[in-house]
């Protein structure tokens, strides 16, 4: 009798361990399937998080794109070219498409409707299109020349040249409004010259053909006012001699600026400030390098002019102390810009320099 109940009691409790065994094994697979899937839920989470940082750092990594419009192609204006063949934008994160306007008035109307974001131009368009009542006007932020980029051609050498030299004789000269035109005859003022009767000034040609026009047998000019390398040029070919750099003569003067619709400053503060960063260090490119340093790093800008050439026109613009330290434009070099507008009959109202300059970018750049 107890054998045979000792018989069952075994058989119930191997029945209760393998019941027991088996619930075991059940709860180990619903956990094992549990714990798969979470791993494979964080591994789903972790991809996905992967995938927005690598997609946030592509979007930081991808360059800024920005419009430079140019009034002209001209070594002139070398620190800006450093800038672009040294990688300073590119290292700043900007992506600049270089166009060239040909002249103040297709460069401001190129801004102004928005087909470029940034206009590099002499700095009395933007006191023009102010005083024409725009609303979203144009604003100065960055000053890269102050001397004139023009010089007085002979046919011969004069190597005692004056400027009363230039009494009774025909020049020349630029368009009416323009800077080269208002800076000539702003030095001839202050050499007690009368622009209208002492001197006869030929504003009859394009400013891209006088330099060709003068070349040409028999032209009907004493004098030529040449930008660069039209000045050189002539030199080369014997056709004419640089007598006199209307840089030195006219003294510090703000040539060329970077300018902005104000909306567009205000909306993209960030873009200006990596904008002046990149020029500020072509600023300080110029300023520690030899002329033929730079004439080597901007040759791909100019791939038409010899390297002779290039170096020479470099060390021309350098020797003048063409450009400046840095980028700040300064409102004593902007009434001085009033003043010759003035003194030219093209400003019927001076305009504030609080409107149309802002320094806050160069100052940081500096």
């Amino acid at each position: 009798m107890k054998k045979r109940v000792f018989s069952m009691i075994l058989a119930v409790t191997l029945l209760a361990a393998s019941l027991s065994a088996c619930s075991s094994a059940s709860d180990g697979a619903k956990d094992g399937q549990a714990e798969g899937g979470q791993a494979k839920n964080e591994q789903e989470e972790k991809a996905k998080t992967d995938e927005g940082k690598d997609k946030a750092t592509k979007e930081e990594k991808e360059p800024v794109k920005i419009v430079l419009n140019e009034v002209a192609h001209s070594i002139f204006y070398a620190p800006m070219y450093v800038a672009i063949e040294e990688g300073y934008f590119a290292e700043e994160g900007l992506d600049v498409e270089l166009v060239t306007g040909f002249g103040a008035d297709k460069t401001m109307t190129a801004v102004l409707s928005g087909e470029a974001d940034i206009g590099f131009m002499g700095a009395e368009a933007s006191i023009y299109t102010y005083n024409e009542g725009a609303n979203d006007y144009v604003v100065n932020f960055a000053q890269l020349t102050q001397r004139a980029g023009n010089f007085l051609v002979a046919r011969e050498e004069m190597p005692d040249f004056t400027w009363d030299d230039l009494r009774g004789k025909t020049v020349l000269g630029g368009r009416k409004g323009g800077m080269p035109e208002m800076v000539f005859e702003y030095i001839l003022k202050q050499q007690g010259i009368d622009p209208q009767t002492d001197v006869n000034i030929n504003q009859s040609i394009d400013f891209g053909s006088t330099a060709a026009a003068f070349a040409e047998q028999g032209a009907e000019a004493d004098f030529t006012v040449e930008f660069e390398p039209g000045a050189t040029t002539l030199e080369e070919e014997g056709k004419g001699y640089v007598v006199a750099s209307l840089g030195e003569d006219s003294g510090y003067v703000p040539y060329t600026s970077f300018s902005a619709k104000k909306s567009y400053i205000a909306d993209h503060p960030e873009e200006i400030q990596k904008f002046v960063n990149a020029l500020q260090k072509g600023m300080d490119f110029v300023q520690g390098h030899t002329p033929e340093e730079i004439a080597a790093v901007i040759a791909p800008q100019f791939p038409e002019t010899k390297d002779s050439t290039l170096t020479t026109i470099v060390t021309r613009y350098y020797e003048q102390d063409t450009w400046k330290e840095d980028l700040v434009f300064e409102k004593e070099s902007f009434e001085l810009l009033q003043d010759i507008l003035e003194s030219a009959q093209e400003l019927e109202k001076r305009a504030d320099y609080a409107d149309l300059v802002t320094t806050e970018f160069a100052e940081a750049a500096k």
